[in-house]
């Protein structure tokens, strides 16, 4: 990283840290882990998925929805198929890693972050390339933009 690029934000920094720590073997398993961590959609955009903002370049169906609570922070709420382990896994880090982060952070992460995290080796390029596409369209919504 160049002293340009915005640092990572603490948590982010950790979990990505982990991720090229631990063998490329496990690094799977730990994406699978936060598959798992991925909180459900809140009932009030279930029930109203009008509210939802698709991301078509992922190759499954991928939607979020972002808002701002009382302190300034941006919650983060995903709608990711049970049947995409890897990329709940990747909704389930970004949830982790930047749920409750303020606007500003959320727009300072690095665009391509996920590629320091050695999944490519892992993951086909169409899936890293919705990790990007995600990511992107998570930023679209904080600033307000279709």
């Amino acid at each position: 990283m160049t002293s340009a690029t915005p640092a990572l934000p603490e948590k982010l920094q950790n979990i990505v840290g982990m991720f090229k720590s631990v063998p490329k073997t496990m690094r799977l398993q730990a994406l699978l882990e936060y598959s798992r961590k991925l909180p459900p959609l809140p009932e009030k955009y279930a029930e109203h998925p009008e509210f939802l903002k698709p991301v078509p370049e992922c190759a499954s169906p991928f939607f979020l929805v972002t808002e701002q609570d009382t302190d300034g922070g941006v919650q983060l709420h995903f709608k990711v198929p049970e049947d995409a382990p890897t990329v709940r896994g990747y909704a389930g880090i970004l949830h982790e890693a930047l749920n409750g982060e303020t606007p500003e952070t959320i727009l300072n992460v690095p665009d391509q972050f996920y590629m320091d995290m050695g999944l490519s080796e892992l993951i086909t390029p169409m899936r890293m390339r919705g990790m990007g596409a995600i990511l992107m369209r998570l930023k679209r919504d904080v600033k307000g933009e279709e």
